[in-house]
């Protein structure tokens, strides 16, 4: 959360005077975040920008509501991702997509990497994302938000409204989940069955990019 509070809350000070163009601004700013805040939980490029669109409207509609005492990103990440996970409620059997746009794993076609990199690194990515999708709602939020999205377990707590205690427990499941169905897939393609069976259980980018620890 890099963009200074006090500047969202001047635009929003300015957004409850009537200006539409300080609201612009605000979306400007944090349209991207909300998307990936979406995405993580949706694994569907689309999906994530109706998301993202949706959780906009719901600011403007509250904005009178806003708590001054709390950063306007904890407010939006709590909206974007309570509505993330009502879409999936909704679409049970919703899967995710678009996996070239996963941001973990995929290299950047601009630093000059090999194709082969390249292609290693995008089915990093769509494992990483299968494997996922095996994890409960309430487990895959916490971990995309804390080991994809580089959020304290104190931030998690304020956006999901959770104990801080809760998202800590929850996030050391998630993660032992990950682990163990991320080496049962490993096995499977070892194997030659890189398409069996999706694992029943899911823990980090080959356990590296996503910690095993929970702390902080």
């Amino acid at each position: 959360m890099t963009t200074p509070t006090r500047d969202d809350h001047e635009l929003i000070r300015a957004c409850l005077d009537g200006s539409q163009e300080a609201f612009a601004a605000l979306v400007k700013r944090h349209e991207e975040r909300a998307f990936w805040a979406a995405y993580r939980v949706l694994g569907d490029a689309e999906a994530a920008r109706d998301v993202a669109q949706e959780a906009f409207v719901r600011v403007w509609r509250a904005l009178e509501r806003f708590d001054f005492a709390m950063a306007f990103t904890t407010w939006l990440y709590r909206i974007t991702v309570n509505l993330a996970i009502d879409h999936l409620r909704r679409n049970k059997r919703h899967k995710g997509v678009d996996i070239d746009l996963f941001k973990e794993g995929i290299a950047d076609e601009s630093s000059g990497q090999a194709p082969d990199a390249d292609q290693g690194s995008r089915e990093i990515a769509r494992k990483v994302r299968r494997v996922l999708e095996t994890l409960d709602e309430k487990y895959r939020t916490v971990l995309a938000l804390r080991d994809l999205e580089g959020l304290s377990s104190k931030q998690i707590s304020d956006i999901t409204s959770i104990t801080h205690a809760t998202v800590r427990w929850r996030l050391h499941v998630a993660r032992k989940q990950f682990k163990d169905a991320w080496t049962r897939l490993e096995a499977q393609t070892a194997a030659g069955d890189p398409d069996g069976d999706e694992p029943d259980r899911a823990g980090p980018v080959a356990t590296s990019d996503l910690q095993t620890s929970t702390t902080d």
